[in-house]
């Protein structure tokens, strides 16, 4: 399985959104909601990438209390990896940011 620690936008996304326990219809809404539509996850693409995260230990079970609506939520190690993601999507930011900035010299 290819590794997970230089995450896609969807792998982002999904674990940005757990943060905090949530089950998957939750994690697409809020991706939509926040993205103003313009980034879609869909139900396939979620729990492919769910699936991959639990099996990395990036995310956990947190209730599976209702068999139609498990909620997940990050793990230690996943909280980890979402940082250094930040860390380096913050780096490109900076980069682009600075090259915009001298191409309006």
């Amino acid at each position: 399985m290819k590794s997970l620690e230089q995450l896609t936008d969807s792998v982002f996304y999904i674990m940005a959104a757990l943060t905090e326990p949530r089950h998957g219809y939750a994690v697409m809404s809020l991706i939509e909601e926040t993205t103003k539509g313009t980034f879609v996850v869909g139900p396939a693409s979620l729990y492919t990438i769910i699936k991959k995260l639990l099996a990395e230990q990036l995310i956990q079970l947190h209730d599976d209390s209702d068999s139609r609506r498990k909620v997940y939520v990050l793990t230690d190690k996943g909280r980890e990896i979402l940082l250094e993601d930040i860390e380096r999507r913050k780096t490109m930011i900076h980069l682009a940011e600075q090259g915009l900035q001298r191409g309006q010299k």
